[in-house]
């Protein structure tokens, strides 16, 4: 199932990663697993500049999203549902328009809304091996 396995020394290295793990991705959805801290949003960064995002890419703890334009025209919308209470606030806040529009979806947290995720994804997990050391290993689920 794990199709990419890739092994950093420092989360410095992810800038030279990121377009690797851009053109390794086949879906849209992109789901990001690891612990607070992992680097999650440091990777998201990374592959947002990758794709060519030139605006400042920053968490959306706050806001739940926030949206970027790739170089190619391309819309990038980063979702961090950490702080969601329930999944009815994805719906709220109108996931299902964001899946039907074939954009790249960065989304940390995953399991918080796991019953509204579709079948067709890519999974990033990121596994802490030491401060800095990282292994990053990128799956794709299809039905």
């Amino acid at each position: 199932m794990v199709s990419h396995t890739f092994e950093i020394a420092s989360q410095a290295e992810l800038a030279d990663l990121a377009p690797q793990i851009v053109v390794a991705l086949k879906d849209s959805l992109v789901l990001f697993k690891g612990e607070m801290g992992a680097g999650k949003t440091t990777l998201i960064k990374s592959l947002c500049k990758a794709l060519g995002v030139k605006d400042e890419v920053s968490s959306p703890t706050f806001s739940l999203v926030n949206e970027y334009q790739g170089a190619k025209g391309e819309q990038i919308f980063h979702f961090d549902w950490y702080r969601l209470e329930d999944e009815s606030e994805a719906w709220d806040m109108g996931w299902e328009d964001y899946l039907d529009r074939g954009d790249y979806l960065f989304m940390e947290w995953p399991e918080k809304i796991s019953t509204l995720i579709p079948p067709d994804f890519a999974l990033i997990e990121i596994e802490v091996t030491s401060a800095e050391s990282r292994i990053i290993r990128l799956s794709h689920h299809h039905e």
